[in-house]
């Protein structure tokens, strides 16, 4: 089944209560956040103290994805308010250590990979994963086009997981639209991050249930 997890990047942080309650009524399965932190990418979003707000006011599984430089310095305190949390392969930690670490914290492990990274390069950390994230723009913005190489690298990785015999999501962030997601799908993602597509519709609801019925 496909999971759905808007990416509150491109909210409007003033509503993103009443947002979010409207998210739940439409049975999103995931709420992306995107932590950034000037460093690893060139933007900055927010941290902690507004993920555990978040958390206090939603039943949403909350997916964080961490575009912060050396993120090992700070998973046990986005682990402790996270149901997903995911990491960039490139921003030089000890990947397999750290994809334990968060097991063993009690949170769903992922592992991200950048436009420039190929798949091949996280084959030997799969079976640490419940989650990969390939990300199909340059991360650090929300609004991006959809980069179709991300398509061959999502293919990849679901004949890998499937030749394996893991389970393992496939998570895709950056450009998801109506024209998009089902590309991605049939590549083989799995878990769809879709922001501005959702955020911007004057039915948030409505266009959550059109990507859940592609």
């Amino acid at each position: 089944m496909i999971k759905i997890s808007p990416s509150v990047l491109t909210a409007d942080f003033l509503s993103l209560a009443d947002d979010i309650k409207r998210l739940e009524s439409a049975g999103v399965d995931m709420l992306h956040l995107d932590v950034m932190d000037g460093i690893f990418v060139p933007n900055i979003s927010f941290g902690v103290p507004v993920i555990k707000s978040i958390r206090k006011h939603s039943n949403i599984p909350l997916d964080v994805h961490l575009m912060i430089d050396r993120p090992h310095r700070y998973i046990k305190e986005f682990a402790a308010v996270s149901d997903w949390l995911g990491f960039h392969y490139e921003a030089g930690s000890d990947n397999a250590e750290l994809l334990k670490e968060i097991r063993e914290l009690g949170c769903k492990s992922c592992i991200t990979i950048k436009p420039c990274t190929q798949p091949e390069e996280i084959y030997d950390l799969l079976e640490l994963c419940d989650m990969v994230l390939v990300m199909s723009v340059e991360p650090g913005f929300g609004g991006q086009k959809f980069m179709p190489d991300a398509l061959e690298k999502l293919s990849k990785l679901r004949d890998e997981i499937n030749r394996r015999n893991l389970t393992v999501e496939i998570e895709v962030d950056g450009g998801i639209n109506a024209e998009t997601a089902p590309m991605a799908i049939n590549a083989g993602a799995t878990v769809l991050v879709a922001g501005n597509y959702i955020f911007s519709a004057d039915d948030m609801s409505e266009r959550v249930r059109e990507i859940k019925s592609l």
